[in-house]
């Protein structure tokens, strides 16, 4: 087979395919000229080139044709992604053709296949329109190289335990603005596209972001609350790799659990339009799942679920309840919820301005609160649709306090219940379970750890935080 060569820069050496393609000079000029066109952008991905400030039309196909030339320099290093490659050059010369209005990268998006060969190591070059969720919401062009986390335990575990043929465990090597956010996944619901294709093939998660934000915010909880870690919880919380295989297994279990069980239903499920407890019961059910999945696979030598287990509970009790705004924060409920439970159960607690664990007693009453939200789901099979709702309130509202203010806390007959369910959904108040004292006092101590693990990767989480 003929070796396909790459000229790297002024040096005169040559690199073959899988080599570095962040070092190869075409990656910077493409990431400058996504980072041109990206302000020219609307809400939607299209460009305005009548607005005050906009670049004529002749500047922007300069900038596209940029993007078109960096990506066809770098595609050799990459040889597996060849159509997406094809299909994506294809795509941005008729964005420009066609007058720059609303994107439609579908075809590329249809090409680009990485669940296909989950090689640990392997390299991607993606470039869409999109928006990047807990990142940026309007649909601009982005560019990201990635690689492949696969490593054999994983793919073992995947291939005879947690089938999971659309899971890309991913982490980044450079990326453009969008990514300089929270965002820690790729998927392919948030391209802009002409229509949405019958079903997705992938779906990537960043590993790496996120077990460095989680090292950042857990070493500072753990300071904050006077924890006093096990050692070997202690070295899995300064270990970036420890962590990164902690996230990859739970992230593997969790997507999973989403179409598995009774009333599984889909991860973009704000579509559904529920009340923001339902989804956060949802999103605490999968991680629960994983969790108690972890207490399994720990009792069977598996080296990773120890650390799953851990990450689960410190991610979930200190990141997620403080982490964001307070309307609707669904991922926020689902830790409160959990602090809660183990509270009520005496697991963890706050005296002296000290947080304790009971570590034995953890993994018990923490697969006892799935077992509850399992009952709920089973149940709600043989209930209409509001009244799941209702039981799904009773449940939340045993262990966190409601809003006084709340309609929903006062029953079915404070609400119009001639109303559609969905309607009734405007009567949740964006708060609906405050935060605790508890929160309320860490919120204010944790808050500059978190906004600066914004854009965090492996090679920054060990920066020094801002006071």
């Amino acid at each position: 087979m003929t070796e396909v060569l790459v000229q790297k820069g002024t040096q005169g050496q040559w690199q073959a395919p899988g080599a570095r393609v962040a070092d190869h000079p075409a990656w910077p000029a493409l990431k400058g000229a996504v980072e041109r066109i990206r302000p020219w952008q609307s809400k939607d991905g299209s460009l305005d080139l009548s607005a005050d400030g906009a670049p004529g039309r002749a500047e922007a196909e300069r900038a596209v044709s940029e993007v078109v030339d960096a990506v066809t320099a770098l595609a050799p290093l990459l040889p597996h992604d060849a159509a997406y490659h094809e299909a994506l050059v294809k795509d941005l010369r008729r964005w420009a053709e066609t007058g720059f209005g609303v994107p439609d990268f579908l075809d590329s998006l249809m090409a680009f296949q990485p669940a296909a060969r989950r090689e640990d190591g392997l390299q991607h070059l993606v470039v869409f329109p999109m928006y990047t969720q807990n990142g940026n919401p309007d649909r601009n062009l982005e560019a990201v190289v990635l690689r492949m986390v696969w490593p054999d335990w994983l793919a073992e575990l995947e291939r005879t335990r947690y089938d999971n043929p659309l899971f890309c465990a991913i982490t980044f090597e450079d990326f453009t603005s969008g990514y300089d956010t929270n965002s820690a996944v790729l998927f392919p619901e948030t391209v802009a596209v002409r229509e949405a294709p019958e079903r997705f093939t992938w779906g990537g998660i960043f590993c790496d972001r996120e077990a460095a934000r989680f090292r950042r915010v857990t070493e500072a909880a753990v300071g904050i609350l006077g924890l006093e870690l096990p050692d070997d919880v202690a070295e899995m919380v300064h270990d970036q790799r420890r962590c990164q295989d902690a996230f990859v297994l739970w992230d593997l279990v969790h997507d999973r659990t989403h179409s598995h069980g009774d009333l599984p239903f889909d991860p973009f499920m704000i579509k559904q339009r529920q009340p923001f407890w339902m989804y956060g019961l949802e999103e605490l059910r999968c991680d629960l799942t994983a969790f108690k999945e972890a207490v399994k696979l720990e009792a069977e030598g598996i080296r990773q679920a120890r650390d799953v287990q851990t990450a689960v509970l410190f991610d979930r009790m200190f990141r997620f309840p403080v982490t964001g705004e307070r309307s609707r924060n669904y991922d926020g409920l689902g830790g409160q919820l959990l602090f809660a439970y183990l509270h009520k159960h005496d697991v963890v607690r706050w005296t002296d301005n000290k947080l304790h664990i009971d570590w034995q007693r953890a993994p018990e009453i923490t697969n006892r609160l799935c077992a509850e939200i399992e009952t709920l789901y089973r149940d709600g099979i043989d209930r209409p649709k509001l009244v799941h709702w209702f039981a799904g309130y009773e449940l939340v509202s045993t262990y966190l306090a409601p809003h006084p203010g709340s309609r929903w806390a006062k029953g079915p007959d404070a609400l119009d219940l001639t109303q559609p369910p969905r309607k009734l959904v405007d009567d949740v108040l964006p708060d609906e379970f405050p935060l605790s004292m508890f929160y309320e006092a860490l919120a204010k101590k944790l808050k500059h750890v978190i906004a600066s693990a914004k854009g965090i990767t492996a090679e920054t989480a060990e920066l020094p935080t801002a006071a």
